[in-house]
């Protein structure tokens, strides 16, 4: 017997059947994912506000990141950055993903600077900034869940998940393990700081993917699990 091509022909064999294995054990896994909660129903979309270049920015449709840096945008600059480098970069490939950026209006000026420092002449056409007045940005961010409110220049270091039918996305349940085990009291994840890169890594990373999984399997019609809403589990905190 040629020991040699047996063992040739055993490499081989393992070779081949160990990528099979390891994609048959996660199968179950992508259909058996917990989506992504909803949080918040009824996110206004975007009406009075001009963007930065001639296109109309809605919500509806589209996996949205919002964001809010008002009058002083410059001083957002690293939460801008972190969300530029971790998050867009990494799903602006996906189609109708936008990240969308609230200004007052007269800070145009301000705006193009921070798009210059951020952009490093990449491609942001799929982020966007957009500007309008104070009532209008205000009535836009009250109708969100938010933890923290806007600074009086109308910012935040927060951000939002909005799907496409302008429900808010996040966690209900953001407990860890340990804490789930202790039975720590519930406390949710409705928006996601910016200035944390573990947060924006870890977390807001891993959520985006999971709700573009929703939709790549609804599109597919493999979509069979209902999703968790705020108002289905006690203890959360209320909204502002």
């Amino acid at each position: 017997m040629n020991y040699k091509k047996v063992g040739v022909y055993a490499i081989l064999g393992v070779l081949f059947f160990l990528p099979v294995a390891f994609l048959l054990f996660l199968y179950p896994a992508t259909h058996n994912y917990t989506p992504l909660d909803i949080v918040n129903e009824n996110v206004l979309d975007l009406k009075g506000f001009s963007s930065d270049t001639e296109d109309n920015i809605v919500l509806k449709d589209h996996i949205t990141v919002l964001g809010f840096l008002g009058s002083k945008p410059l001083d957002r600059a690293t939460a801008a950055s972190n969300l530029k480098e971790l998050v867009y970069d990494k799903f602006k490939g996906f189609k109708k993903f936008q990240v969308v950026l609230v200004l007052p209006e007269g800070n145009q000026k301000a705006g193009d600077k921070l798009r210059k420092d951020i952009s490093l002449y990449e491609d942001l056409r799929f982020l966007h900034l957009i500007y309008g007045t104070p009532e209008a940005i205000t009535k836009t961010f009250k109708s969100l869940k938010y933890t923290e409110p806007l600074s009086e220049d109308l910012s935040t270091d927060f951000v939002f998940i909005i799907d496409k039918d302008l429900n808010q996305r996040g966690r209900i349940d953001d407990r860890e393990d340990a804490e789930i085990e202790k039975d720590k009291p519930i406390y949710s994840l409705n928006s996601y700081d910016c200035i944390e890169v573990a947060t924006i890594k870890n977390k807001m990373s891993e959520d985006l993917r999971i709700l573009f999984t929703e939709y790549r399997q609804k599109r597919k019609d493999e979509f069979n699990s209902n999703i968790r809403r705020a108002t289905d589990l006690k203890g959360t905190n209320e909204k502002n």
